[in-house]
């Protein structure tokens, strides 16, 4: 068969998308004077604006007589479960390496898991234009990792290809010089090393979808590769469920990826990567058959999410002033929706309430849902993230994962001393000339809010990237958003100049003058352990005297300004973020201080009993 499966996989930033960008250039699938965007495969404005990947992202291309389906793969640890379902639509993949950083965690977590699915690796180091890089050592790290993941012989002995995805050059020698424009040497090398698809085109249909996208006019949308045989649309088949049973089912769509579109087609035949529609609960791992002869495919194993939050309509007294979408029944169809598409994600209804307990893989992907649905209109509140615990053999058991640090030298006691504070467990050091990287066995509660911190601490010099390893025994490690206390506003209205001027001393600010708050909510922090209610509204009294210093200015520090991350990062147990279109603001879940009162006098009581 002239076709060719590939992933891209990598490490985030390493390139990956832009790498497609040339890749697309290369096979002439754009007019010579088309204007076309950067990093075409990220279609999401998160996507664009972060420069991260979220969702792997199926296309294709053809080179010469051969055509290329190419799989687009995210690099962060919170996704890494889209690089698992898609190494069984694969028979190769595209290793990225930077030509400065090296393998890095997440080049470790997608290696292993295309070694363990038998999808052989072309090594490609990319981003060789950049200064003071040292490509035989990126080679030799690459090698060593390869045989740290005991990797096939066949595979110790891979491809390399030298290029720069911003330049658009490729090579296949270390010497810069020999680097041409084009990614012909990529294409050649992908029909040469890889494999066609392992398919058996005269065998009864199998089809099993790895991903799962979602149209509001066709629903869900099942995309993999058909095993054997053949598929045409408005024709019966057979869905063999997660749970063993059987469903007669009919496919009314089915589309293949051609670059940036969807071509629609009628019949697909064995080894082709398609889109299927019609199947309103089709999930990933299922396998459509044939009526006469169904054999499902073994089962794909999705990773379970590690951190849970509870989402709720909005209940502040703003409520509905900016966001079109307010209600509990909107939240959930949404939220539901996004369950749809997004297997990694779990919504529950908490029962004898108005919220929901929605699940994810890491502080990134439940951040990304709740940005997205701030920018379509959504009002909610929601509440500190939590790790998911898991009851093993009758015991409590936490995710742990491994923490990669790489600390510019003057900041390493700091930082050494922080993450000990967290109960990190050191379990590698490797010191440099300008950066030392530290290797860290911690939990995943340990990780909350660490981020923010990191960059602190390293003037933003510092590189922070983590992976999940295993479950262990629990930890009892639950560090609290802010060790200081909070100011609440006493009152509803709007900030002054007066009041903030007279309230500095207290602490850090969070809002500025003119800016409307409510009781209870969170306008700075106290500089004294515990928490503060003060006035940020009062005005000055006006009266008929002339005062001394009428003519002077007032110079007001300038407040913290945070983002959602790091105000869900922030927030202690008692606290809400609460979101809407154009602003989020932190709160106290009670904001009436008796109501508070009364609720620490009770939590004190019960603690004390215990």
């Amino acid at each position: 068969m002239n076709v060719r499966n590939i992933a891209i996989i990598a490490h985030v930033d390493h390139g990956k998308t832009t790498m497609v960008d040339q890749l697309f250039r290369s096979a002439n699938m754009f007019r010579s004077n088309e204007v076309v965007d950067e990093r075409m495969m990220d279609v999401n404005p998160i996507e664009k604006e972060r420069g991260i990947t979220i969702l792997a992202k199926a296309t294709g291309l053809q080179y010469k007589d051969y055509k290329i389906n190419i799989l687009d793969t995210p690099g962060h640890a919170d996704f890494g479960g889209e690089v698992e379902r898609i190494m069984n639509m694969v028979d190769g993949c595209l290793l990225l390496v930077d030509a400065f950083e090296g393998p890095m965690s997440q080049t470790r977590f997608v290696l292993k898991k295309a070694i363990e699915a038998n999808v052989k690796p072309i090594v490609l180091i990319n981003k060789v234009d950049r200064p003071n890089v040292n490509l035989q050592k990126v080679v030799d790290e690459v090698l060593s990792l390869f045989i740290e993941m005991n990797a096939p012989e066949d595979f110790l002995d891979f491809k390399v290809i030298y290029a720069s995805g911003l330049n658009g050059t490729s090579s296949l020698s270390p010497d810069l010089s020999t680097q041409q424009k084009g990614m012909n040497v990529v294409f050649d090398l992908i029909i040469d090393e890889i494999e066609s698809p392992r398919v058996f085109p005269k065998k009864a249909l199998q089809f099993q979808p790895s991903l799962i996208d979602y149209n509001d006019f066709v629903g869900r949308i099942g995309i993999g590769i058909i095993r054997s045989g053949s598929m045409k649309i408005n024709t019966g088949y057979t869905l063999a469920r997660m749970d063993g049973s059987f469903k007669p089912v009919k496919i009314l769509k089915m589309f293949k990826f051609i670059g940036l579109q969807r071509t629609d087609v009628e019949e697909a035949t064995a080894g082709d990567i398609v889109g299927i529609a019609g199947i309103a609960d089709i999930n990933v791992g299922e396998t459509v058959c044939d009526v006469s002869d169904v054999q499902p495919l073994p089962l794909i194993t999705i990773d379970e999410p590690t951190l849970q939050m509870t989402f709720a309509p909005n209940s502040s007294p703003f409520v509905g002033r900016a966001g079109k979408f307010v209600t509990f029944r909107q939240l959930q169809n949404r939220l539901m929706k996004e369950a749809q598409r997004d297997v990694s994600l779990r919504v529950n209804v908490i029962e004898n309430s108005d919220s929901f307990m929605v699940s994810g893989r890491g502080e990134l992907h439940l951040g990304i849902l709740i940005e997205n649905m701030r920018r379509e209109g959504f009002e909610l509140e929601v509440s500190k993230p939590k790790v998911i615990v898991k009851m093993i053999d009758g015991k409590a058991h936490e995710p742990f994962e491994e923490l990669i640090l790489d600390v510019p030298n003057a900041y390493v006691g700091p930082v050494m001393d922080y993450v000990a504070q967290r109960d990190g467990h050191m379990e590698h050091m490797e010191p440099g000339d300008i950066n030392t990287r530290l290797i860290y066995e911690i939990s995943t509660a340990g990780l909350l809010g660490m981020n923010s911190d990191f960059m602190t601490l390293t003037k933003g010099l510092g590189m922070i990237n983590h992976l999940y390893k295993t479950h262990k025994p629990m930890t009892h490690v639950q560090p609290k958003g802010h060790h200081q206390g909070v100011l609440i506003s006493s009152e509803t209205g709007t900030t002054t100049t007066y009041a903030i001027e007279g309230l500095e001393d207290r602490g850090t600010m969070f809002v500025r003058p003119g800016t409307e708050v409510y009781e209870g909510m969170i306008v700075g922090e106290n500089k004294y352990p515990r928490d503060l209610v003060i006035n940020v509204t009062r005005a000055k009294a006006l009266t008929n005297m002339r005062m001394a210093n009428k003519e002077l200015k007032v110079v007001l520090k300038a407040p913290r300004e945070m983002s959602i991350e790091a105000c869900l990062a922030y927030i202690n147990d008692d606290e809400l973020v609460e979101i809407t279109p154009q602003a989020y603001r932190m709160r106290k879940i009670h904001l009436q201080e008796n109501v508070r009162k009364r609720a620490n006098a009770y939590k004190e009581t019960e603690s004390t009993e215990e």
